[in-house]
């Protein structure tokens, strides 16, 4: 299952908002692009699409511009902040079962990893698979949901819960604070620059009882979840499924059809006969999705042309001119005018 293929709640994007609030940023800024306003973030009935809430991290990774960010949100995550999947979990008799439900309803989190565990020599490991995204946005991701899942372990499995291993595979500045307060509550140091980033603990404690077991309400939870998952699986056509992948992924290596398909989770003829079937071809929307971002760079007035360029993965600000006047039919400065001129 990928995070493309599901709907989610508006909780994490307001936990996104309150903390980039505390931060002195105003709600609007944080919201930009994501065509959400404060009051829809009040309606618990609202469910986003994955572009929405990645457009409002990205937002907020701009306006911090703060090593190990995503570790500092991920600890704001606790079981209550995922409604009856958080239930469930907490409600489970073992540590073994809340963790089997939370990996098979993981579409009800604001996971953008791809989790997966299972027995790794003599310990439990739970990975952490970093999505095909722009490389910032990318990091802040894999932060917060590891950083999620540990105090949700800590939370849900008891005192007697322990990790024996944290690992990520990126770097975090010395003497960032998310450090020092996410080893106190994992209870183990991180460890940076490892080969995968995952978070590991004795097997045996799988078998541990969890203080508050109660068999109606999992059952009930349960039951609800997989009614939930089936609600938000989303149903959107190929063509759009594939736009908000392409506006995900890395600004600078856009991908040909093959790499969409596997993220699609389609064969490339599967992928190409259904764009044809909805009249469109992969070429249009890549020119499409590529055109906007350009000019989401271009209003950004302390970028020159050669740096929106080299942004793009354009050898040149030759390339990138004669791209721009494929898509738009004028040169990047005079889209670069008109971009400025609509925002005033």
């Amino acid at each position: 299952m990928c995070f493309w293929d599901f709907k989610r709640s508006s909780a994490s994007v307001r936990l996104l908002v309150e903390f980039g609030q505390e931060r002195g940023l105003d709600a609007a800024r944080i919201l930009s692009r994501s065509r959400l306003k404060v009051a829809d973030l009040a309606d618990p009935a609202i469910e986003l699409e994955a572009s929405q809430e990645l457009c409002v991290v990205g937002n907020l990774i701009r306006a911090c511009r703060q090593s190990g960010l995503g570790l500092e949100v991920g600890m704001r995550y606790n079981f209550a902040s995922y409604g009856l999947w958080g239930l469930g979990l907490i409600s489970s008799a073992t540590a073994g079962d809340a963790l089997a439900l939370a990996l098979r309803s993981i579409p009800l989190t604001f996971a953008f990893c791809r989790i997966s565990g299972g027995l790794d020599g003599e310990t439990y490991t739970v990975t952490f698979e970093p999505p095909d995204v722009e490389p910032a946005v990318q990091r802040f991701l894999v932060e917060r949901d590891v950083a999620a899942a540990a105090r949700l372990m800590k939370e849900v499995l008891g005192a007697e819960f322990a990790l024996t291993r944290f690992t990520l595979q990126h770097q975090v500045e010395r003497g960032a604070s998310s450090i020092e307060a996410l080893a106190r509550m994992a209870g183990v140091r991180p460890e940076f620059g490892a080969r995968c980033t995952s978070l590991s603990f004795d097997p045996s404690k799988l078998a541990l009882r969890l203080p508050q077991a109660n068999p109606v309400t999992v059952a009930m939870c349960e039951r609800a979840c997989d009614e939930l998952m089936e609600r938000r699986r989303a149903r959107l056509g190929t063509s759009e499924c594939l736009r908000q992948y392409l506006e995900a992924a890395p600004v600078h290596a856009a991908p040909d059809l093959p790499q969409a398909a596997r993220a699609l989770g389609l064969s490339d003829r599967t992928l190409k006969r259904r764009l044809q079937d909805e009249g469109v071809s992969y070429r249009v929307l890549l020119a499409e999705v590529r055109g906007r971002q350009a000019n989401r760079l271009l209003e950004d007035e302390t970028l020159s042309l050669t740096e929106i360029a080299e942004r793009m993965g354009f050898s040149d600000l030759s390339s990138f001119s004669q791209a721009y006047k494929r898509w738009f039919g004028v040169a990047p400065s005079v889209g670069r005018a008109g971009t400025q001129a609509r925002g005033t």
